[in-house]
């Protein structure tokens, strides 16, 4: 089985969040990275080169593969800020019908600007998402 590339390290999340061209999107990484540490009560660590996370939980798939995963993250990608938050919890699309302009992939929220976004919503988003996980893996 192939061993998972994506995983915490010590590189600094400030310098990485600094690097970002675009300076909107620079902005709106920098709000939601205090958005996510203070929801989750959790210090950011780089998962990888390019993720923001926030605690971790561990998984294992009936297949047997097993790994571990912030409980939530974001990515300043080129297109698009990624947020990782996992759906399946009670409430998910009423949160995601106030929550403004995005586009959702499995368990990503692509957003263009934060301005696009309802934050309030996106918090309870963040939050909800964190207690569903809390629930499910630890």
């Amino acid at each position: 089985m192939t061993e998972l590339k994506t995983k915490p390290t010590k590189k600094n999340v400030d310098e990485f969040l600094k690097k970002v061209e675009n300076a909107t999107k620079r902005e709106d990484s920098f709000k939601i990275l205090k958005l996510m540490e203070k929801v989750t009560n959790e210090k950011p660590v780089m998962w990888g080169d390019s993720i923001v996370g926030f605690g971790s939980y561990h998984y294992k798939y009936a297949s047997g593969r097993e790994g571990d995963w912030p409980l939530v993250g974001f990515s300043p990608r080129k297109q698009n800020l990624t947020l990782y938050i996992m759906s399946g919890f009670e409430g998910y699309d009423e949160i995601l019908s106030k929550l403004g302009k995005f586009k959702i992939g499995k368990s990503c929220l692509y957003i263009n600007k934060l301005k696009d976004i309802d934050i309030d919503n996106l918090k309870e988003l963040v939050s909800e998402s964190v207690k569903y996980m809390k629930r499910q893996y630890q």
